[in-house]
């Protein structure tokens, strides 16, 4: 009896100290509504293969022009400069001007040496985050991702000097659970998110390590507080994700949705809808 006694305290503790771990911001949350139920065209409304490519100001226009809300994500140039570019390397998207694929990362260059880059095989640019800004002009509301490698958070500070002005509503998210934190201390009144996945799932192969397993299960909460959690749309059972959302009522942002069917099942589990490679209502692009 006392070591059944003794197993209940501890299993008792364990689920405290997971409830308190997980648990989001619950106290002077910002408002929410503008984002609730909003389709968030993923790095704009793009096409590749087309002339409007991925984190072009061809696909934000686009996106703009059909009331889409606009995913971008933020780093930094070798100057210091907020650009708008997904992969850390540039090989995958960037093109030379006779069509080979450049070495290196966004930060080994600067904001000029990166001008001289296409992005696929159309004419469009890596585009300045401050242009964007000033493109969509409030106009469609934001979600930020601000990418951080490792322990560099250069990009929070240069990127909310530019946000601070700017009187469009958005919000600011980062699978990199130091970028969440920073927002924390230093503008608690701007909505922010913890991006997640389920890791080991997407890549049963590899070992990740603990680290993927504590972001899996969102336990940086307790340091970053979100107010929304960006996960997979394929996992919206994943435990962490189900009790942030059920029993703390965080919002939840799928990502990325890729059909109409896709849509319809994420509305039964997520609040937020980022989605590309078709218009929503239609299989079409």
């Amino acid at each position: 009896m006392a070591v059944i006694q003794c197993l209940c305290v501890v299993l008792g503790i364990l689920a405290v100290l997971y409830l308190l771990m997980t648990m989001p911001r619950m106290i002077g949350r910002p408002e929410r509504g503008p984002h609730i139920n909003v389709l968030y065209a993923h790095r704009g409304l793009h096409d590749n293969a087309g002339d409007a490519p991925e984190n072009s100001m061809a696909a934000f226009k686009k996106a703009v022009e059909a009331g889409y809300g606009i995913e971008c994500d933020v780093q930094l140039t070798k100057d210091g400069i907020p650009v708008i570019f997904h992969d850390f390397t540039l090989k995958r998207v960037a093109r030379t001007s006779d069509g080979q694929s450049p070495e290196g990362k966004v930060i080994d260059y600067t904001y000029e040496e990166l001008k001289e880059f296409h992005l696929f095989n159309s004419n469009e640019k890596i585009p300045k985050f401050e242009d964007f800004l000033r493109l969509v002009d409030g106009r469609v509301p934001l979600i930020v991702e601000l990418k951080i490698e490792l322990k560099d958070l250069s990009v929070c500070p240069a990127v909310n000097g530019l946000l601070s002005d700017y009187k469009g509503v958005y919000c600011i998210e980062s699978f990199n659970p130091l970028g969440v934190i920073w927002y924390r201390k230093h503008r608690p009144d701007v909505m922010r998110g913890q991006l997640s996945d389920e890791f080991h799932k997407e890549d049963p192969q590899e070992f990740k390590g603990i680290l993927y397993f504590v972001l899996t299960h969102l336990f940086f909460n307790f340091l970053g507080k979100p107010d929304f959690i960006a996960f997979n749309r394929k996992y919206p059972k994943s435990f962490s994700l189900w009790v942030n959302r059920h029993l703390y009522g965080c919002l939840t942002a799928a990502w990325t949705i890729k059909s109409q069917e896709q849509l319809e099942d994420a509305k039964r589990d997520f609040d937020i809808y980022i989605f590309d490679s078709f218009i929503p209502g239609s299989d079409k692009m």
